[in-house]
């Protein structure tokens, strides 16, 4: 008989740069190290976990994994030094959008289940990926923050979908429309995670989650999980390549120009400029060649 395709490998025959990949007994543990920039995610990133998840699925030893952060955070969404490229060239935003994508869809059908491991904070397309993690664990000092709203963004790649699954549809909306910092203790009242405990007792907690998941029928869990998945899918199946596009197109948009900008200059975008503008009419959003 041929050598088997579908098995995993060694995480350190990867090379990863942009994450940090481990397995120990039956857990793998997948962590987003870019502490620098307290964990944004950029392209070679996508790009990575892609890989990883992908092992994780492949790796029959593997019955849980575990999604981290190194240092403050756990993650804090998208890296906007890489975003203010997409300024110029909206078209790439698109391609970029479809990686993120990627990421998402292997980590919610991994056919095991995920543990989010949020030992900092937890602040946009950070949150996203918490959501799609299965199940969630948080350190008592953490915070959960949407942030679309305040600089540029729609939060449409998975905070749109499964917020209102998650929270119900009025807290879903102040969530997204206020982007107010949500502590710890809210997110276990609201359903965002499982547990909350103090940062000494994390790990403990992620494995007792996890030996629990191990001392489960692996296949009835993997059914499960896609069963569970089905209005998750259905929301997020019929809004995320119209927010894919949407979101290229908007680009260019003086809105997500302003959060840009604000975010380079360390300040808070000008939402009364913005505001003003619109009411006095004093220019359109694109002038005429030569106005």
């Amino acid at each position: 008989m041929s050598e088997r395709a579908y098995v995993g490998r060694d995480p350190e025959s990867f090379g990863f740069q942009y994450i940090r990949y481990e397995k120990r007994d039956y857990v793998a543990t997948v962590t987003f190290n870019r502490p620098e920039v307290l964990n944004c995610v950029n392209l070679p990133m996508l790009q990575e976990l892609q890989v990883a998840f992908k092992d994780v699925m492949w790796d029959d030893s593997v019955a849980v994994l575990v999604l981290t952060g190194e240092g403050k955070a756990f993650c804090t969404g998208a890296d906007m030094r890489e975003q203010a490229e997409f300024q110029v060239r909206p078209r790439d935003y698109y391609k970029w959008m479809q990686e993120f994508i990627a990421a998402h869809e292997l980590l919610r059908n991994l056919g095991k289940p995920s543990i989010a491991r949020l030992g900092g904070i937890v602040v946009g397309g950070g949150n996203e990926f918490n959501m799609s993690c299965d199940l969630a664990i948080m350190a008592d000092h953490a915070y959960i923050r949407q942030v679309g709203a305040s600089h540029g963004s729609v939060a449409a790649a998975g905070a749109t979908q499964y917020l209102p699954l998650i929270v119900g549809d009025r807290r879903a909306r102040e969530i997204l429309f206020l982007n107010e910092e949500i502590p710890a203790e809210k997110a276990l009242e609201w359903g965002l995670v499982n547990q909350v405990v103090p940062l000494y007792e994390l790990d403990a907690a992620v494995a007792r989650m996890a030996e629990k998941l191990y001392n489960k029928l692996p296949t009835v869990l993997r059914y499960t999980k896609q069963q569970l998945n089905y209005w998750r899918d259905m929301s997020w199946g019929t809004t995320i390549g119209h927010a894919k596009d949407w979101l290229a197109i908007h680009n260019v948009s003086l809105e997500v120009q302003e959060g840009v900008r604000a975010f380079a200059e360390k300040r808070r975008p000008d939402y009364r400029r913005l505001r003003e503008a619109w009411r006095e009419d004093t220019r359109p959003e694109f002038p005429e060649p030569g106005e």
